[in-house]
């Protein structure tokens, strides 16, 4: 085991340097400016396009925009928002959530122009069902002669949205937060009880293909975001007096990275925009094909609801968990990591109860994001594979839950950590050789908004 942790120690460690951050944070500013900020200015627009005015039956696509959204919000806000700003604060020290929010601003760039280009370069599969997704806007896009960049996402995606770091922190909070309280020690055999009691819940949606997904992602994303903020608002209304030195020292510790890593600004910042970019997966490629499945004949529109995702999930509920975290002092006081970390900040924010209402809005994170994640497999399997087999791939992803609650949260984090890096380069490539196209579409459809 400690083999397979300097292993991929190694291959997060090198796919995470200099050039991978200057393609994510230099993207994302590039997009910014290149979008001259126009579509950040029609927000209310894009939230009136979320609640269904604009939805068409009769447009091409699967699902509604704000199926759309929750899939990829059920993909997004999860066990990064819980488990992941712990990992952040406790590797980086409380100044990498300031990078974490930088991540989010040049994210939602990121996402309106991926997101855009999804709905506009979408494919079709063998079968000739309309897909979308970095693959296709590659091949559809930029055209046949890039496809090795196409092959290349699609390769990293079947390993990246493997459900294992979910698995490997839903089981570790039952097991500290339920099971160990009673009495029973960790064991093989309790491991392989959680991982089929997950990977049964999990087949029983991800089996029924995109519809059952984004229906159930629809109903259980609001509902598990609302808990959580309810509870954190709990928890910081006992802790008020330290919300505001709170921040400060977020932006304080962001700007000299004093309290981890050894002063290292550079590493800094890497841990930041490492976990922000985990928890929006802005740049990532995985939300384009969720939003482009949309019933939508207008890619704007699509991307602009694309925007929101980054700053509910990063600006929003990473933060919140960040304050509760930093106020009840926990960050200083445990060596806890992950998940183990935001457990003793609700236990103490809130005593007796918090731990408990902790593992219920953890199951449902860390389920959504577990039923959503298939769906992005499954189509980048059926792009270098077909569909014939995708099935199979659903169960090599439901299966891959037992390994998950098996290995050490520091085995499975890099793996993912190194699969998402891969991931991002031809994303963020192709969007950016696309981008007089995104541009030029904006103008149109932002006149024609205008002129009505």
């Amino acid at each position: 085991m400690d083999q397979i942790k300097q292993i991929t120690e190694a291959f997060s460690a090198f796919m995470w340097g200099t050039p991978l951050l200057i393609l994510l944070l230099g993207g994302g500013i590039f997009f910014l400016v290149y979008s001259g900020l126009t579509p950040f200015r029609y927000f209310g627009h894009a939230w009136m396009a979320l609640t269904g005015k604009f939805d068409k039956p009769d447009e091409t696509g699967q699902i509604t925009h704000f199926q759309a959204l929750s899939t990829a919000l059920a993909a997004t806000v999860g066990m990064g928002n819980i488990s992941g700003v712990a990992v952040a604060i406790a590797t980086g020290g409380p100044g990498a959530v300031f990078w974490m929010w930088v991540s989010a601003i040049v994210g939602t760039a990121t996402k309106f122009f991926t997101c855009t280009l999804a709905v506009m370069y979408r494919g079709k599969d063998d079968q000739g069902e309309i897909q979308g997704g970095p693959m296709y806007v590659i091949t559809e896009g930029l055209g046949p002669r890039w496809k090795p960049l196409a092959v290349l996402f699609s390769l990293a995606c079947l390993v990246g949205v493997l459900p294992i770091f979910q698995a490997n922190q839903l089981s570790a909070a039952v097991k500290d937060i339920l099971i160990h309280p009673s009495g029973i020690e960790a064991s093989w055999q309790l491991n392989l009880i959680m991982g089929i009691i997950i990977t049964a819940l999990v087949a029983i949606v991800v089996i029924g293909g995109i519809e059952r997904i984004a229906n159930t992602a629809g109903k259980l994303v609001p509902a598990m975001v609302v808990l959580y903020f309810i509870m954190v608002i709990s928890v910081l209304a006992m802790e008020s007096d330290k919300i505001w030195p709170s921040l400060v020292l977020i932006i304080d510790d962001a700007m000299t990275g004093d309290a981890a890593l050894g002063g290292a600004l550079g590493a800094l910042i890497i841990t930041g925009v490492k976990r922000g970019t985990f928890s929006n997966e802005s740049g990532l490629g995985t939300a384009p094909m969720a939003h482009g499945a949309a019933k939508t004949d207008e890619p704007v529109r699509e991307g602009m609801v694309a925007m929101l995702g980054p700053f509910i999930d990063t600006i929003i509920v990473c933060t919140l968990t960040a304050l509760t975290i930093i106020a009840t002092g926990v960050w200083q006081s445990s060596e806890a990591n992950g998940i183990r970390l935001t457990t003793e900040a609700f236990s103490i924010g809130l005593p007796g109860f918090g731990h408990y209402l902790l593992v219920i809005c953890i199951t449902i994170f860390s389920l959504t994001t577990m039923f959503a994640y298939p769906y992005y497999g499954m189509k980048a399997f059926s792009f270098l594979f077909g569909t014939k087999y995708t099935k199979a791939y659903a169960w090599f992803y439901i299966l891959s839950i037992l390994i998950g609650v098996s290995v050490s949260l520091d085995v499975v984090i890099n793996l993912i950590d190194g699969m998402y890096a891969t991931m991002a380069i031809p994303t963020v490539i192709s969007a950016i050789m696309l981008s007089p196209k995104v541009r030029t579409a904006a103008k149109d459809y932002f006149r024609r908004l205008k002129e009505n």
